[in-house]
């Protein structure tokens, strides 16, 4: 398996962390309403359960930037780079979420877009750069 192929695996853990984050050592969750509960939750609970259902969202575009990079041929070394800094920047934007760095983590959001972006244009972009 790729290093790009395992980068999908690692993406879609990263929102599970969150929500046990959101969730996790406070007696007062409620299993039998999750989101009721979630939904009035405060501060960093409220911002890892937000981070939470963006990393689930990024994912969605990430996966298929790696699958369009895997079938169209291209470089595999480009798509397991692309692939680490997205993991990068994903790891990063939960960090900046839970510490409440708005304008920051918009930043490295914009950032983990254009590399899962970058995923389904790597034959191009390596055409480009070989001429």
């Amino acid at each position: 398996m790729t290093i790009a192929l395992w980068c999908v695996m690692v993406a879609a853990i990263l929102p599970l962390l969150c929500a046990a984050l959101a969730k996790w050592g406070d007696p007062s969750f409620d299993n039998h309403r999750p989101r009721e509960w979630l939904a009035a939750r405060t501060g960093l609970r409220a911002r890892a359960h937000a981070a939470q259902q963006n990393s689930w969202e990024a994912l969605i575009v990430f996966a298929a930037g790696v699958f369009a990079a895997h079938l169209s041929g291209g470089p595999q070394p480009l798509a397991d780079q692309l692939a680490m800094l997205f993991i990068g920047a994903r790891v990063i934007y939960i960090a900046l979420y839970l510490g409440d760095r708005a304008s920051l983590r918009s930043a490295v959001w914009l950032l983990g877009y254009v590399l899962s972006l970058a995923l389904f244009c790597s034959v191009p972009i390596i055409s480009l750069i070989n001429k």
